[in-house]
């Protein structure tokens, strides 16, 4: 009888000592996965809660200045350091520029219409305004050019402009 007492005691400490390097080896991935899962969540509640709408695009022709406006029509709240993060590109059938914010040309810079703070509010209208380069050349009648604002979280919007005469 005591031989069974012995036995089952090993038993005991043994199925306590695998319970716990289970736990030590499990524990650690579920907490990481978890955290994953919870990061990855919060990424798309934002993506989902920015949006944007690009209103109107001005360029004349033989000029090397563009505006373009738009909306934020999220629910949102952008700061201006997100803003000025973000990525400026025009493009054409045979050309590619990338603006940097505030630099030398090719650049751009913005301006928060009727806004009371420096944060891009839902409803609010943002005015960007892009300079082209020596090499670059001017906007020309007639060619499409396509304009891609694309904000630092991924989220973005293009369209296709042709600068008047």
């Amino acid at each position: 009888m005591s031989a069974d007492t012995f036995v089952s005691a090993l038993l005991i400490i043994t199925g306590v000592v695998a319970a716990g390097i289970l736990i030590n080896a499990v524990y650690p991935v579920i907490w990481s996965s978890a955290s994953t899962f919870s990061s990855s969540a919060h990424e798309t509640d934002t993506r989902m809660r920015t949006d944007f709408k690009i209103v109107n695009t001005y360029a004349k022709a033989d000029s090397n200045n563009a505006q373009i406006f738009i909306k934020n029509v999220g629910s949102t709240s952008l700061g201006s350091s997100e803003i000025q993060s973000a990525d400026v590109y025009i493009v054409t059938s045979d050309k590619l520029v990338n603006p940097a914010y505030g630099a030398t040309a090719p650049s751009w810079t913005c301006l928060l219409k009727s806004s009371d703070n420096t944060n891009w509010d839902n409803g609010e209208t943002l005015e960007i305004d892009i300079t082209l380069g020596a090499s670059d050349g001017n906007f020309v009648a007639g060619t499409t050019y396509m304009f891609e604002f694309v904000l630092p979280n991924g989220v973005q919007r293009s369209i296709e402009f042709t600068p008047s005469s």
